[in-house]
């Protein structure tokens, strides 16, 4: 392999990205493979170890010269996979478990606060104005949606909509369609606009089917419904959107202490953390809808039931995101 490029970057000249790729390309997929590789030779160790220097050194000088997002979170993923390769490969470990439940998911949710509670704000403002012009204007619903679809709304399909599947089957779809929403919000973030459209269907299908039923005296039926549920799962939603969006605001308007790829992965590191926690509750979320939504027991009972694991979960995120962050400081401003 060629190595005089090694530790001899010209860094005081602009760094053109695609001729730079073009060159050490072939180098970073060498590494790729001999990370995979489940045995290595003694040849194949040396060479790991030497490209592990190469492709950390490449990184350093993207990183300060032409901090292009996507190439930084290539080259970290492949210094980080050579890193642990060469250091070997931990087994699982429940502390490491229960660090992530005490300490890391909850502290990035807290952290996250002010962008999950202005998404939070901003969609029940939107949904609310939604439902409260389709109760006035019931024509509207079927200029956005459709008359069947009004008519199906009008006619209680929203109410069977709940009991129309097997439970352990719904739970199981409401978990992996949530997820899915949490995952392109926070994958989109960085872009902005989806996730703006992606908060704005929910808050448009949530507002015009509440302001339909509203618009025929069944607004009770429409909160008994979507309340036990909907509470911890809108604010899974909103965590994810605002995580997300936090995420394309560093690349946007970075602190003055970082470049924008160093401010993307810092924020792009919490929202991995969120991602993973976030599957947890969107399981929660599913088997309420999916078991307590439907069940034949009083609305008190439901609802509180929802608001239950509702308060819950803000009280776990303000209880150990609070006492994690006193304890683990925000680096940089």
């Amino acid at each position: 392999m060629d190595s005089e490029h090694y530790g001899r970057e010209p860094w005081g000249v602009e760094l053109d990205l695609d001729a730079y790729t073009a060159e050490h390309d072939r180098e970073w997929r060498r590494l790729a493979v001999l990370t995979r590789k489940y045995r290595l030779g003694a040849d194949e160790a040396d060479e790991l170890i030497a490209l592990y220097q190469r492709v950390a050194t490449h990184l350093s000088v993207v990183r300060s010269r032409s901090p292009d997002p996507v190439l930084v979170a290539r080259l970290s993923q492949l210094v980080l996979a050579a890193r642990s390769r060469l250091a070997g490969r931990s087994g699982f470990s429940w502390a490491a478990v229960g660090r992530f439940f005490s300490t890391g998911f909850p502290l990035a949710v807290y952290r996250a606060w002010p962008w999950w509670t202005a998404v939070g704000a901003g969609f029940v403002l939107v949904a609310g104005f939604l439902m409260y012009w389709t109760a006035e204007h019931p024509e509207t619903a079927a200029a956005l949606i459709g008359e069947d679809a009004a008519a199906e709304a009008f006619e209680a399909r929203f109410v069977g909509y709940y009991s129309e599947y097997a439970a352990p089957s719904f739970a199981f779809q409401l978990w992996t369609h949530n997820a899915w929403i949490a995952a392109r919000c926070l994958a989109s973030g960085i872009l902005v606009v989806p996730v703006v459209y992606l908060l704005w269907q929910n808050a448009l299908n949530i507002g015009v089917t509440g302001g339909v039923l509203a618009a025929y005296d069944r607004t009770d039926v429409f909160f008994s419904m979507i309340t036990p549920h909907g509470l911890l799962e809108l604010t899974g939603i909103f965590v994810a959107a605002g995580v997300g969006l936090r995420i394309g605001w560093a690349w946007i308007a970075p602190p003055r202490d970082l470049t924008r790829g160093q401010a993307v992965a810092r924020a792009g590191r919490s929202g991995v953390l969120v991602a993973v926690g976030l599957v947890g509750l969107f399981a929660v979320a599913g088997l309420i809808e999916a078991f307590v939504t439907p069940a034949a027991v009083s609305t008190a009972i439901r609802v509180g039931v929802g608001v239950l694991a509702w308060l819950g979960f803000l009280g776990y995120v303000l209880y150990f995101g609070r006492r994690a962050a006193t304890t683990h400081p925000p680096q940089g401003s």
